[in-house]
């Protein structure tokens, strides 16, 4: 078997952990009625369950990032998607290295994250992340920066809390 990379190398998968020695993961209980469209999110705590950022949050409010389990899965999932659990316990980075979904923007080195919380357009859900402000449409997280700029898929690492 043979691959090559003609260009660069996948920046990586939606919620996966970069650099696990530098990183503090939580255990935290899910809200079922208020399920996380992906991994690489982040969340807040509410009535003591983590639940995705939504409309009119606060930056004050993030709690952290839902983490994908690896090397376990979800055995319901077809080949090539990744559904978080909607209810039980899940893994939140409090502090570390992640891959996210940049759905905005260009993300640099040291450039600031912002999390979408009004205005969803196409390409743009609430609690999607991007590289540019959008005015009253975006917060930006305290702590969050890009590590790179983004892969063809719109998969880049960021640091949150280093």
């Amino acid at each position: 078997m043979s691959t090559a990379i003609l260009y660069r190398m996948p920046s990586g998968i939606p919620g996966d952990v970069t650099r696990p020695s530098q990183s503090t993961i939580e255990p935290v209980p899910l809200d079922p009625t208020a399920p996380f469209p992906a991994y690489g999110l982040f969340g807040k705590i509410a009535n003591g369950k983590f639940v995705p950022i939504g409309a009119g949050d606060v930056a004050t409010a993030v709690y952290g990032l839902l983490v994908r389990p690896y090397p376990t899965q979800s055995s319901q999932d077809p080949l090539g998607t990744s559904t978080p659990p909607t209810k039980g316990i899940a893994d939140v980075l409090r502090r570390g290295y992640q891959t996210v979904k940049l759905n905005a923007g260009v993300a640099a080195l040291d450039g600031q994250v912002y999390v979408r919380v009004a205005a969803a357009a196409a390409g743009k859900p609430i609690g999607g992340i991007e590289a540019a402000a959008d005015g009253t449409n975006t917060i930006a997280i305290t702590g969050a920066t890009f590590m790179a700029g983004a892969d063809a898929d719109g998969n880049v690492e960021i640091a949150y809390n280093i």
